[in-house]
């Protein structure tokens, strides 16, 4: 099964693309859950769930029933002509974690429709699902963003650092950047030592940081610290800025 949790037509708000106009397709499901970064959503049954910012987009358990069942590729391009859009338009897919789906038939067709089409279609994952180049090859032609997880996700390392999942997309995708997630008070020689772990299976990619959040104030909270820690590493400094424009992160 795929689902599809929702979709919105913005600007990118993060890493190497930010501010160009995309499509969002924001798959439900993933492989973490990613406690650690303690984040809040109440569903309507009245439960509140803590997890990452898209919490919604993870736990099927109680925020399934905004979760579409997707059975056939002309649902997805139904849901694209829906929209006015530019030609060739960056089409992003997000979660939740879009690449537990990395071999679903519906997905692999609609990421192929796409390509094909010219648009630039971007990957926002982990970084600790593989993906099969030698079956789908259409894989190459897309750009991922490795959100591979440190220990403020809450989750074990060798759950979440998985180099036999991100070091064959970082060799054989067209393009493939790191994107960490930090929090002030995460930052310390422990975390330059889980980054530089990390980053070493990959030393060709480029790095860039965010700061933690699912909120402005969150966001404004934590922006100093990674803009310094990203000054005294060399590091690329990555905003949130769909968050720090509309407060909030869920179809915008």
């Amino acid at each position: 099964m795929l689902y599809l949790v929702e979709h919105f037509y913005s600007i990118q708000g993060e890493g190497r693309y930010t501010g160009v106009p995309s499509l969002f397709f924001r798959f439900g499901g993933c492989n973490m859950r990613c406690e650690g970064f303690a984040c809040s959503e109440t569903a309507a049954n009245g439960v509140t769930v803590t997890g990452c910012d898209t919490v919604y987009a993870v736990n099927k358990q109680h925020f399934g029933a905004q979760w579409l069942c997707i059975e056939h590729m002309d649902e997805l391009i139904t849901i694209m002509n829906g929209y006015t859009l530019p030609p060739q338009v960056d089409v992003v897919m997000t979660g939740g974690e879009p690449l537990i789906y990395a071999e679903n038939e519906v997905f692999t067709a609609f990421v192929r429709h796409l390509v094909d089409r010219g648009h630039r279609v971007t990957f926002e994952t982990n970084g600790a699902m593989p993906v099969d180049f030698e079956r789908f090859p259409v894989y190459r032609d897309c750009v991922f963003a490795l959100s591979v997880k440190l220990s403020n996700s809450g989750e074990p390392f060798e759950k979440r650092v998985r180099p036999n999942a991100f070091v064959p997309i970082a060799q054989q995708a067209k393009e493939a950047y790191f994107k960490f997630t930090i929090d002030r008070g995460s930052i310390g020689e422990n975390m330059e030592h889980e980054i530089d772990e990390i980053v070493a299976h990959a030393p060709q990619l480029q790095v860039y940081c965010m700061p933690m959040g699912g909120s402005r104030a969150e966001i404004e909270a934590n922006t100093e610290a990674v803009i310094d820690f990203c000054k005294a590493r060399g590091y690329t400094y990555s905003d949130r800025l769909h968050i720090r424009i509309w407060d909030a992160n869920k179809g915008v």
